[in-house]
């Protein structure tokens, strides 16, 4: 066994190994969960019982915080003290943290058909090049910061594509205590976020005469070399959502709006999941796949047809 050191003296030296392998959007992510959750919690101890961090989740589930982000705090405390222990500083420990069942069941909000129409209309009819970003991502599911990033060369009217291959995002970076923000332009989030997404024809015949006119290093949203940054954006559509008299849904609501739309008109879930960039075809099924009444009725019925 080396020399002991306390979880904050871990947690800075894994900080440094982890620095040269991850993204740097995800080196951010867990610099905030470290200075805000763990730091706080564990910093100055030597040593970590189960029963410590068990208490740390109830605590946090007390604070309001999801399970979801509780749950990205304990993986990057668990790969902390993986480091920790590999190292000799600190013995090796396994936990089996329990969280409460969740009872309640999250629905993802989406706009109505007769809504996702009207949005579309008016956009046709008024159009801008920050409307246009609106009616891609009703077209073609794509997240903010890949609409944002997205330039006249990542789409071709000809074979009719949309490539997503970058993102963009503001990020924290926390250096010697102190935090600042940086806008950056990346790949998007997984491999898998890497895709092509074939176009509408309606959204075929709104691009084909800007396309021609346009310089294809510009941004889409700005038609400029300078992009649009997701927070401003998402502003932006607020104000139009609202003048429209549409229900207050986050930016995010177009993607589950066109995953919904694709789900209703039967495509098939691996085609929706290839065309979301999700990593795995779960993520789609648990979001989107929630069959109604009728369609449960619809499968007793010919079950039991099967058995006559």
């Amino acid at each position: 066994m080396n020399e002991q050191k306390t979880i904050a003296e871990i947690i800075k030296l894994w900080k440094t190994d982890k620095k040269q392998y991850v993204k740097k959007s995800s080196f951010s992510a867990y610099m905030l969960l470290i200075e805000n959750h763990l730091l706080p919690a564990f910093g100055n101890r030597h040593n970590i019982e189960e029963a410590d961090v068990q208490a740390f989740v109830f605590q946090k589930l007390e604070q309001a915080l999801s399970q979801k982000t509780i749950k990205d705090i304990l993986i990057v405390l668990k790969m902390a003290l993986k480091f920790g222990a590999k190292n000799k500083w600190i013995e090796p420990k396994q936990f089996d943290i329990q969280f409460p069942t969740e009872r309640e069941k999250h629905t993802i909000e989406v706009l109505s058909r007769a809504n996702q129409k009207k949005v579309m209309t008016h956009i046709q009819e008024h159009f801008t090049f920050r409307n246009l970003g609106v009616y891609i991502c009703l077209s073609a599911g794509i997240r903010i910061g890949e609409i944002c990033a997205l330039t006249w060369e990542d789409i071709d009217t000809d074979t009719g594509i949309i490539s997503i291959r970058r993102t963009i995002q503001r990020i924290y970076i926390i250096e010697d205590g102190t935090r600042k923000t940086e806008l950056i332009l990346d790949t998007p989030k997984t491999k898998n976020s890497i895709r092509d997404i074939p176009m509408s024809r309606d959204l075929i015949k709104i691009l084909k005469p800007i396309k021609k006119i346009v310089n294809n290093s510009f941004f889409v949203l700005t038609n400029d070399v300078k992009p649009t940054e997701p927070r401003t954006y998402r502003s932006y559509y607020k104000i139009l959502m609202k003048e429209l008299g549409m229900p207050d849904l986050k930016f995010h609501g177009l993607r589950h709006s066109f995953a919904t739309r694709c789900i209703e008109s039967k495509c098939d879930y691996k085609t929706v999941s290839v065309l979301l960039g999700h990593s795995n075809i779960t993520t789609t099924l648990n979001l989107y796949v929630h069959p109604n009444l009728e369609q449960k009725k619809k499968c007793i019925d010919q079950m039991f047809k099967t058995l006559k």
